[in-house]
């Protein structure tokens, strides 16, 4: 718990304020007070606003990985349009998302490696603050276009399909490693986790035709997209955390396997050598990553994509799963918000489009969610803007412990059952397996009891002919 006095003693630090306000430049700046979020769009102008934020117990600052012409300009009636026209760039932030920090540790240096393969000198890396840590490219590293359009206006496409292309190709040696480091114990893994071991481990044929287990990372570490949205925050650089009180410390990029966590306890924090997102980068050295990341996708999307949504819906779904199997967190949602809406329509988008709903079926219900049960509602456009791009079923909504979500617009309220989940999704998605099973015992258990009205009739009428026969 952060104490003011440690508030106050760890914001009034002249290098502290000063490395803060020099990242903030151009950056939209969000404020957090515990558990409340203050008011956007804000900016950090001088060293003495940090001071002043920390008298009005400021827990910890993020901000954008957009870069602005005026942040103070950014509303949230802006269409996209709007946005491109404001924003002159973007910074590349991968958030590595465990709750495991030494599988955050291994998965971060991992990504470092392959982005040096891929010839990027502009590396930068810092410890989120509390389990995970944020790997960043600065805009100036990426060309000024690529393919007859702005670079700039190719958010948040393009570090998606980065995010997403990075993921691929180090999958198969982020499950080696964490095995390595678990000494090839799977069940050290599941019991850390906390997922059964259908959830963490998958199948693949070798050439003989065998199948060979392997570690499925995907259901417990992430490279986190969710961050990658319009207007969407990333804690800043020695930005206290309020879980944990520790600062969001920057490091070296080629000694990340040493980091420990007590190097960022406040008092122990002092102006690392490296930068986190600096702007004096060596040329258009993330050209080749960002090139090769938009032909990833496009190979992905037409080889790839429709043979892993066939699987996931015969394996999993056979029809769009009804509300009454939804998480607390996703019905509270649908009752409508006050604050969050935007990040209401993100989760439920997500959500819903895992548990089976077509993208028609998802349009409708958000149209009629938004005016029927928000009281302000969100306009249209929005709504439209946010479904342009979106194809059912291709992400998870964010996690359960993603502070920013549920958590943050105040909906997670868990139930008995909340416990066994990480995700709003597999909360629906077990609670269907369970029905399913229920039923089919149901529908294979042998039938006991009276006999059905058929049979029963044609008993008392074989009794009655007898009778007859008799009386005769």
């Amino acid at each position: 718990m952060l104490t003011k006095s440690t508030l106050l003693k760890y914001y009034k630090r002249k290098d502290i304020q000063e490395a803060m306000v020099e990242h903030a430049k151009n950056k939209e700046v969000g404020t957090r007070y515990g558990e409340i979020f203050g008011k956007r769009p804000d900016v950090l102008s001088y060293p003495r606003d940090i001071i002043e934020l920390a008298l009005q117990n400021v827990t910890s600052l993020h901000c954008s990985e957009e870069i602005w012409e005026n942040p103070l300009s950014l509303g949230p009636t802006l269409t996209k349009k709007d946005l491109d026209e404001l924003r002159i760039g973007w910074d590349l932030v991968l958030d590595i998302d465990c709750k495991i920090f030494e599988y955050s540790r291994i998965c971060a240096d991992l990504i470092i490696k392959f982005l040096q393969y891929c010839e990027v000198k502009d590396i930068s890396i810092k410890f989120s603050g509390n389990k995970g840590f944020h790997i960043g490219i600065p805009f100036e590293a990426f060309p000024q276009q690529v393919r007859n359009t702005l670079t700039k206006n190719l958010f948040p496409e393009a570090p998606k399909k980065i995010a997403f292309y990075v993921k691929e190709n180090i999958k198969e040696e982020l499950g080696k490693r964490l095995l390595e480091f678990e000494q090839g114990n799977l069940s050290q893994i599941k019991d850390k986790v906390n997922l059964p071991f259908e959830e963490i481990v998958r199948y693949e044929k070798n050439k003989s035709g065998d199948k060979i287990a392997k570690l499925n990372v995907d259901n417990f570490l992430e490279i986190d997209t969710i961050l990658l949205a319009s207007r969407h925050l990333y804690r800043m650089p020695y930005s206290l955390h309020e879980k944990s009180g520790l600062a969001s410390v920057p490091l070296d990029q080629n000694k990340v396997m040493q980091f420990e966590k007590m190097q960022a306890e406040p008092e122990k924090i002092s102006i690392s050598p490296f930068m986190f997102l600096g702007r004096n980068v060596s040329g258009e050295s993330a050209r080749r990553l960002l090139v090769q990341a938009l032909d990833f996708e496009v190979k992905t999307t037409e080889n790839l994509k429709p043979a892993k949504e066939k699987e996931y819906e015969e394996m999993t779904l056979t029809c769009p799963i009804a509300e009454d199997l939804f998480p607390p967190c996703i019905k509270l949602i649908a009752q409508g918000l006050e604050d969050g809406k935007k990040r209401g329509i993100f989760i439920m988008t997500n959500f819903l489009g895992k548990v089976g709903w077509s993208k028609t079926q998802i349009e409708e219900y958000l149209y009629r969610w938004n005016k029927e049960k928000n009281r302000e509602p969100l306009r249209d456009v929005y709504i439209k803007g946010q479904l342009h791009h979106f194809n059912p079923g291709e992400r998870l909504p964010p996690n359960c412990d993603n502070d920013s979500y549920c958590k943050g617009i105040g909906v997670c309220k868990p139930d008995n059952f909340c416990s066994r989940i990480k995700n709003p999704a597999n909360y629906t998605l077990l609670k269907w397996k369970s029905f399913l099973q229920h039923k089919e015992e149901e529908e294979n258990r042998p039938k006991r009891g009276r006999p059905k009205k058929k049979e029963e009739d044609k008993e008392k009428f074989k009794e009655s002919q007898e009778e007859k026969k008799s009386t005769l």
